[in-house]
C-alpha cells in the first residue's frame, strides 16, 4: 500500500451558482425516495399517523441544516464534512482521525447511497415491464450507476446544466402528482387512524423512530452543495441560501405527496406498493397515467443518482489534497478540470452495491452517517465556537445553540431506535475505522503518535 501525500492544487473553477446548488440539493433529496419509501412509513407506524414521522424529518433536516450552512459559510472547501472535522478537532490533532473517519464511512456510505437510487430507478422500471426478472433488474442499476459515471465524467459547467433540467422535470412532477391528489381528496381515507394510533408506549416510539429515519432518509441531501463547496462561487451567501431554500421546498412537497395519496388510496393499499405512485396514478388515470408518472420519477432518481454521485466523488479527491489520502485520488482531468480516479472508484463500487436490498441499504446509510459524521458536526459547532468566530463566520445559525442541540437529539433518537445489526455495524464499522487510522498514524508518526517539539528540534 503506497502511503499518503500531498496532492495536485484544489478545484479552480467556481462556477456553481444558487440554482445550480439549489438544483443539486433538491435532486439529491428527492431522487426516487420519496417514491418508494411511503409504503414502508406507513408499515413502519401502522397506518397514517407515519405523517408525524415526517413533520419530525423535517425538523431534525431543518435543524441540521443551520449547522451545515454555518459550516459550509465558514469553510467553502470541496469535501464538506472531510474538510469541517479536518478543522474543527483541529487538523494537526483528532481533527485528522476525525476527517479520516468520515473519509472511512464515506467509502461505503456514497457507493450506497447511489445503490439505493439506483435500486428506486429499478422498482419503477419493474412497474412499466412486469416480467424483468431480479438479476436483471440488478445489472440494470449497476448499469445506471456506471452510465452516470461516464456522464460525469466532464467539466462541473455542463454537469450544473443537465442538474437544472431535470430539477424543473423533478417539480413537474410533484406538481401534477399532488394537484392530481388533490382533486380526489377524501380525508377519511387520509386519516383513517387504526385503534390507539397515538397511544404513546414503547411501540409507539419505535415505529415513530423508524419512520423518521425513512424520513430523514428522504430529506437527505440538502448537504450535496457543501460537497462541492470549493466549485461554489459567493459560497457564503450562495451555501446557506440553498441548504435552508432545499429544505423548505421538500418539506412542502414531501407533505403534499403523502397527503395526496394516502386521501385518494387506502393506506392498507399503499402499504403493499413497491411503485407506490404509479400505483396511484394509475388508480386515477389507468395504467398510462402510471407509465406516465413512472417515467418522470425514473428521470428523478436518475438525476439524484447522477448529483450524489458528483457529490462523493469530490470527497477522495479533498482528502488526497489534503495529503490524507492515496495521492491518486487527486488526479485532476487534464482539460476539464475534475476529478477522475475518484470519480470512476465510487462510480464502480455504486454499481457492485445494487446488490443490497433497499431498506437495508436506508437503514445502513443513516445510522452511519449519524455515529460517523451528523453527530460528530453538531457537537464540533457547539465546542469550537470560537474557532468558527475567527473564521468570519458569515452565517450564524439562529437561536444557537438551540438548533445543533435538537438536531444531535434527534440523531440519536434514530439510532438507538434502529434494528440492533444496524447498531452493531455501525459501532463495528467505526472501530474498525479507528484501527486503520492507529495503524497509518503510528506508520507516518502523526497524532496522537507525532513526536513532541522537544522531539523535533535538532541537537
Amino acid at each position: 500500500m503506497s502511503s499518503f501525500s500531498p496532492a495536485p492544487p484544489s478545484l479552480p473553477d467556481r462556477a456553481v451558482g444558487f440554482w445550480g446548488g439549489l438544483s443539486a440539493n433538491v435532486l439529491n433529496m428527492v431522487g426516487i425516495g420519496p417514491f418508494i419509501t411511503i409504503p414502508l412509513a406507513l408499515t413502519a407506524m401502522g397506518g397514517p399517523q407515519a405523517l408525524t414521522g415526517w413533520v419530525l424529518g423535517a425538523v431534525i433536516s431543518l435543524c441540521d441544516g443551520f449547522v451545515w450552512a454555518e459550516l459550509g459559510a465558514a469553510m467553502p472547501h470541496s469535501g464538506g464534512s472531510y474538510a469541517y472535522l479536518l478543522r474543527l478537532f483541529d487538523e494537526r490533532k483528532m481533527g485528522r482521525m476525525f476527517a479520516f473517519l468520515f473519509l472511512w464511512q464515506t467509502l461505503l456510505n456514497g457507493p450506497l447511497n447511489v445503490a439505493a437510487g439506483a435500486v428506486g430507478f429499478t422498482n419503477y422500471l419493474n412497474y412499466i415491464f412486469p416480467n424483468l426478472g431480479h438479476w436483471t433488474l440488478v445489472a440494470l442499476g449497476a448499469v445506471l450507476c456506471l452510465a452516470n459515471t461516464a456522464l460525469l465524467y466532464r467539466n462541473i459547467r455542463s454537469v450544473q446544466l443537465i442538474s437544472l433540467v431535470t430539477t424543473v422535470i423533478v417539480i413537474a412532477a410533484f406538481g401534477w402528482i399532488i394537484f392530481s391528489g388533490a382533486l380526489f381528496f377524501d380525508a377519511h381515507k387520509a386519516f383513517d387512524f387504526p385503534p390507539h394510533a397515538f397511544s404513546l408506549n414503547t411501540g409507539f416510539l419505535a415505529g415513530l423512530g423508524s419512520t423518521t429515519l425513512i424520513a430523514v432518509y428522504d430529506y437527505g441531501g440538502y448537504n450535496n452543495i457543501c460537497q462541492i463547496g470549493g466549485e461554489v462561487k459567493n459560497p457564503q451567501r450562495v451555501i446557506p441560501a440553498a441548504i435552508i431554500g432545499s429544505i423548505v421546498l421538500i418539506a412542502l412537497l414531501y407533505c403534499g405527496l403523502n397527503l395526496s395519496i394516502i386521501g385518494a388510496m387506502p393506506w392498507r393499499e399503499v402499504m403493499n406498493s413497491k411503485a407506490v405512485v404509479a400505483d396511484f396514478m394509475g388508480h386515477i388515470y389507468g395504467r398510462a397515467g402510471g407509465i406516465i408518472v413512472a417515467v418522470l420519477i425514473m428521470i428523478a432518481g436518475w438525476g439524484s443518482i447522477y448529483v450524489v454521485l458528483l457529490g462523493y466523488s469530490r470527497v477522495p479527491f479533498a482528502a488526497a489534497n489534503e495529503g490524507q489520502f492515496f495521492k491518486v485520488f487527486g488526479r485532476l482531468h487534464p482539460k476539464g478540470q475534475f476529478p477522475t480516479v475518484s470519480l470512476v472508484f465510487m462510480g464502480v463500487l455504486s454499481a457492485l452495491c445494487c446488490l443490497v436490498k433497499l431498506d437495508d441499504l436506508i437503514s445502513v446509510l443513516i445510522v452511519i452517517q449519524t455515529l460517523f459524521q451528523y453527530s460528530m458536526q453538531c457537537i464540533g459547532v457547539i465546542i469550537r465556537r470560537q474557532y468558527l468566530k475567527n473564521l468570519g463566520m458569515p452565517y450564524r445559525m439562529p437561536l444557537f445553540p438551540l438548533p445543533a442541540l435538537l438536531s444531535l437529539a434527534g440523531w440519536i433518537y434514530i439510532v438507538t431506535t434502529s434494528k440492533l445489526i444496524y447498531i452493531l455495524l455501525g459501532v463495528g464499522l467505526f472501530f474498525v475505522g479507528c484501527l486503520i487510522y492507529l495503524v497509518t498514524a503510528r506508520r507516518t508518526r502523526s497524532w496522537p503518535f507525532a513526536p513532541s517539539p522537544s522531539e523535533q528540534v535538532s541537537p
